[in-house]
């Protein structure tokens, strides 16, 4: 069965130990704030995962959403959930309060996401795409766009969406045929065809605000002649109320294999009214706005989905009787007693509480950058941000993946039948490395865009805080072989760095030929530093007062350096051993086998 109880001791953990937030932090001190604020909003948080969205997932799935005629209807219970959700604020909830948001920081939301997404990750994608949505136009649109349609995104009784994708383009959005005419009252005349619209259409809110990218006639040919336009389901009249129905239409929504309970849609504008939302020909620039907070989002969606296969599999392994161990007097013991179940569950568990460390410790950052006028701290802390995006997308929702299916593994035939809800999560989860930019597109965007930004500065900046933090416990006698298996890992990725930084555009093959496994790498380092920080500060806790959340986090993170970040030596030797084998691979020799 689907087990979802928040972590609320590993979120107050970080929030508390590891971020060291206190009133006197600037981020708490600028929205004046208590910590024990934070504390609370997470336990009412969790309260409405579990109680009333939980219990929706599985109905959710089973039922989909309903295409009739244009319109589309959301299972069951879900425009309730969503009424409960929106009226206690949670859309706004980082937010300025110039729009009726709650103003507290990003990574409260971070949060949040993770939680929505553990207990229902199709619901979640209402108010994400909301909230992305909402950060769009806050930084983007002008004053009057931000007055008429601010208040009501952030208050959920509207909602948002982003569209980019059209059939003959997806990652290439310099091939967008959608057209934009200007008129003479300063709107625009939009006119195309998107798909993969996620909650393009639903009956959940009043109003649709559909965020779309578009060419103007005239416009330059590729990225640099797109520009990104505001254009509502409904019209609003001179006082900012809902108006006359706008000349847009779904048109169909996707079978798909899981979310189902999100509806994907085909969008039809035909002459739509639409606003202009930054400056004309420059809406990749409002648009990665959007798709970079998207992109973390989807990473909260690994995690949450990886979290909630983690307890349902512990769950199972404590109560499912099968086998028994070498010295048991018992008829069958639980299966938690066999060496692989445990060794399963451990992957799952260190590879989660670290992700979520490495999440938060990035939301701070981001915050942080919104919270200071010191300037190099403000680049420094954005560059950080930067350089994780791509890492918490890719990782997070690949491990996603890995967790569902090993959750599945773990319950066994009862895994692959429907009433466990095990095969929901490995349908749910797949989604999460296409969307939002592929996790290979993401690869790229990191080997190919951050490791060459200032000739390399942000990687190496990242790379002068690990050493900085090493140099600052390499006398730690705790936790010195975990030190030492982190060193070891950390120089393979200097290394291998240095190594594909050589490369030289006629090489640029070659070097994309290592993304994948170099953000893998990559990855398995940032969340291992993220477990010495946890290490120390477990040693440091427990010797003062031992508990058995101490003790945990010390066994966890120790499997996670003899175990996991191991892998790294494994993808510095797959990376040096080349890609020229594939890339100059005979096509003729792909369907040697057969005639297509």
């Amino acid at each position: 069965m689907q087990i979802y109880k928040a972590p609320l001791n590993d979120i107050k953990f970080l929030i508390k130990d590891f971020l060291k937030l206190s009133k006197e932090d600037p981020i708490i001190a600028k929205k004046d704030l208590e910590v024990t604020d934070l504390e609370l909003v997470i336990e009412e948080a969790a309260k409405i995962c579990e109680e009333t969205l939980l219990p929706l997932n599985q109905i959710g799935d089973q039922e989909g959403c309903k295409f009739d005629n244009g319109n589309v209807y959301t299972p069951k219970g879900f425009k309730e959930a969503y009424k409960l959700f929106t009226e206690n604020g949670w859309q706004g909830i980082k937010v300025s309060e110039d729009y009726g948001g709650q103003n507290l920081p990003y990574f409260m939301n971070m949060i949040l996401d993770e939680m929505i997404s553990s207990s229902n990750m199709s619901f979640g994608l209402y108010p994400g795409l909301t909230s992305n949505a909402i950060d769009a136009i806050e930084k983007s649109a002008t004053q009057e766009l931000k007055n008429l349609y601010l208040p009501k995104l952030t208050s959920g009784e509207w909602s948002g969406t982003m569209n980019l994708t059209e059939p003959q383009c997806g990652t290439d959005l310099g091939l967008c045929k959608t057209m934009a005419v200007p008129q003479e009252n300063g709107s625009y005349k939009i006119s195309g065809t998107k798909i993969f619209i996620t909650c393009g259409e639903h009956d959940l809110s009043k109003n649709i605000i559909h965020l779309v990218l578009a060419r103007t006639p005239n416009a330059p040919e590729g990225i640099k002649g797109i520009s990104l336009f505001l254009v509502p389901k409904y019209s609003l009249d001179k006082d900012g109320n809902i108006g006359s129905k706008n000349n847009l239409e779904c048109g169909s929504i996707e079978k798909k294999l899981g979310i189902n309970a999100s509806p994907t849609c085909v969008m039809h504008f035909n002459d739509s009214t639409g606003w202009l939302v930054g400056d004309l020909n420059k809406g990749m620039k409002a648009m990665f706005i959007m798709m970079n907070g998207a992109r973390i989002f989807v990473g909260s969606q690994g995690l949450g989905i990886s979290e909630a296969a983690y307890q349902s599999a512990l769950y199972y392994t404590k109560e499912r009787l099968q086998g028994k161990s070498p010295n048991s007097k018992n008829i069958a013991d639980p299966i938690i007693v066999h060496p692989e179940i445990r060794k399963n569950l451990l992957q799952m568990k260190s590879l989660n509480e670290g992700i979520r460390a490495l999440m938060l410790w990035t939301g701070y950052h981001f915050d942080l950058a919104n919270s200071s006028t010191d300037k190099k701290t403000i680049s420094n802390c954005d560059n950080i941000v930067a350089l994780m995006t791509p890492i918490l997308k890719s990782f997070a929702t690949d491990i996603g993946c890995f967790s569902s299916n090993l959750a599945l593994q773990i319950y066994g035939g009862h895994g692959y039948i429907k009433d466990h809800g095990m095969e929901q999560f490995v349908r749910d989860a797949r989604i999460a490395p296409i969307y939002e930019g592929t996790n290979g597109i993401q690869a790229l965007d990191l080997i190919g865009r951050k490791m060459e930004i200032n000739n390399g500065e942000v990687v190496k900046n990242f790379f002068n805080i690990i050493n900085e933090y090493l140099s600052n416990i390499s006398n730690n006698k705790y936790i010195q072989n975990e030190i030492d298996q982190f060193n070891k890992s950390f120089k393979d990725l200097i290394d291998i760095t240095d190594y594909l930084q050589s490369f030289d555009k006629d090489k640029i093959l070659e070097k994309n030929g290592a993304a994948v496994e170099y953000l893998e790498m990559f990855s398995y380092v940032a969340v291992g530093f993220m477990w010495l920080k946890i290490l120390e500060i477990s040693y440091d806790k427990n010797s003062t007062n031992k508990s058995d959340f101490f003790d945990s986090k010390i066994d966890t993170g120790i499997y996670y350096f003899q175990k996991i970040i191991t892998k790294t030596n494994f993808l510095k030797e797959n990376i040096l051993s080349g890609a020229s084998n594939y890339i100059n691979y005979n096509d003729k020799f792909f369907d040697a086998g057969f005639k297509l």
